[in-house]
């Protein structure tokens, strides 16, 4: 098989991580697989994959760091990343760090095989009006403090000016996977 359609898959939930890999190896993909940063390391010392899927959050820890490793060693990979909560901080971060494309949680492989797909930009996307609430507001700018922490909670929540407590259960009330 061919380089160019070989696949990482940087995803921590075990369960997601096998119907993801069983999907796009149906699909004529050969796909090897990491939870962490660590064994994303491990696999790349060995293997050269042409694609690329990471998720944002992984554990305790930010996908992101992934998405350099990946874009350092091939800059021309398609990288995506996807996560429970889309946030504009973390895309902003993710495309600055080299992913391709951004989804939101739930996607399929056939969202994920288009954003492979797509290499430039579309300037005629809708531009719609965004509704934004007091609780959106308050996720997205909960979200970026995550973000500049590396997800260290503790250090956010003092960013943020909460009890710890108070932000775990918050984060517990709208998951970021």
């Amino acid at each position: 098989m061919s380089e160019e359609r070989f696949l990482v898959l940087v995803e921590d939930d075990a369960a997601f991580a096998r119907t993801l890999k069983r999907s796009f190896e149906r699909r004529g993909y050969r796909v090897i697989a990491a939870a962490s940063h660590e064994e994303l390391l491990a696999l790349l010392a060995e293997h050269n994959p042409g694609y690329a899927v990471v998720d944002l959050k992984l554990g305790g820890t930010s996908g992101l760091a992934c998405v350099q490793t990946l874009r350092a060693g091939n800059a021309a990979m398609p990288i995506v990343v996807l996560t429970g909560f889309a946030s504009i901080a973390t895309t902003v971060e993710a495309i600055k760090l080299g992913a391709s494309y951004y989804l939101a949680k739930p996607s399929n492989t056939d969202d994920i095989e288009a954003a492979f797909e797509r290499r430039e930009g579309d300037p005629g996307a809708p531009l719609g009006a965004r509704p934004s609430t007091i609780k959106t507001v308050e996720w997205e700018h909960i979200h970026e403090a995550l973000v500049a922490t590396d997800f260290n909670i503790s250090e956010a929540a003092r960013r943020l000016g909460m009890h710890r407590r108070t932000l775990a259960r918050k984060l517990e009330k709208r998951q970021l996977r």
